[in-house]
């Protein structure tokens, strides 16, 4: 087993060569990520263990305020359940919401001694175009997250289920899903990431099974 292991990666920085998955989910004022309101942002970060399998870390979350001008579409805000204007959320400017995700994101990066982050998100090219505009808006130079490649779970969980739509992606890997909790930054990203996981371990342990029959000429 020590010589299988030493042929397959057990680094994060080995697996992805050098990027680092962290699962992003965003909660908007509609689809137009020019345009729309960021209102939520989360970020799971993952760690991998000796035996090269992934697990999520605790969410990362920050409210936001609507920048200057935003526009908030009313049936966006019914299906995300979010008040814009309600002091409990805490909400933070975009600037200092990114500064709190990217610092996180950062430390977790020197820490598998990878060099860039990559995002992973369910329909991923939403969120990442959230974030882009974002980090557009206030001029943010320190932006760990490669600017146009992603990680896709809903492409990935087609693959792997047969199932594209988030709830039903999670409910096939074998987890539960709240229909009542979904639409939380923090929620989708946390069952996003046991998604992503999932799907990268069930490789990883086809990855195993295969090299350690192969020399059997069981396959």
């Amino acid at each position: 087993m020590d010589d299988l292991n030493k042929s397959l990666a057990t680094r994060m920085a080995d697996r992805f060569r050098g990027f680092l998955p962290v699962i992003v989910d965003v909660e908007t004022g509609g689809f137009d990520a020019e345009r729309d309101a960021l209102l939520e942002i989360a970020a799971v970060n993952l760690t991998m263990d000796a035996d090269g399998y992934l697990r999520p870390l605790p969410a990362v979350s920050a409210h936001v305020e609507p920048f200057p001008g935003a526009n908030l579409d009313p049936r966006a805000l019914e299906v995300t359940g979010i008040d814009p204007d309600n002091p409990l959320r805490g909400a933070l400017a975009e600037r200092l919401a990114l500064d709190h995700i990217f610092n996180e994101v950062r430390q977790a990066m020197r820490h598998q001694h990878c060099q860039r982050a990559v995002l992973v998100g369910h329909n991923a090219a939403f969120d990442l175009g959230f974030l882009n505009a974002a980090v557009r808006r206030v001029g943010h130079k320190r932006n760990p997250f490669h600017p146009f490649s992603c990680f896709d779970t809903a492409t990935l969980s087609g693959l792997a289920f047969g199932q594209t739509v988030l709830s039903k992606a999670v409910l096939a890997a074998g987890h539960g899903f709240d229909s009542r909790e979904a639409h939380s930054a923090v929620y989708d990203a946390e069952r996003t990431a046991e998604l992503f996981c999932g799907i990268i371990n069930r490789w990883r342990r086809l990855e195993t099974f295969e090299r350690e029959h192969i020399g059997e000429g069981v396959l």
